[in-house]
């Protein structure tokens, strides 16, 4: 089976526009418009859900202890805000 390849911006633009019949200008407005909205989602705290492909969340992390694989020594990492995806069922379900 042949690996894949990332599909690039000017791809997924292309696809867009082939598919519902755009120009590349609409469809590159739609992919940003969504693009903003999952921005401006994620930041809430009930996240951005792309239905059937999954949801945006920001988690916060707490401090805790760690070790430098290097040297082995101990050492304390920060607490921190972090962006996950939770993958819906639905698509789960279609690529499995």
């Amino acid at each position: 089976m042949p690996k894949a390849t990332p599909k690039t911006k000017a791809q997924i633009i292309a696809k867009i526009a082939e598919d519902v019949d755009l120009t590349k200008v609409q469809a590159t407005a739609a992919l940003q418009s969504i693009v903003d909205m999952a921005y401006k989602g994620a930041k809430s705290k009930d996240g951005f859900t792309i239905p059937g492909i999954g949801k945006l969340i920001k988690q916060r992390r707490k401090a805790r202890w760690g070790r430098n694989p290097a040297t082995g020594e101990k050492i304390k990492i920060k607490a921190k805000t972090v962006l996950k995806f939770r993958i819906a069922k639905a698509a789960k379900d279609a690529v499995i």
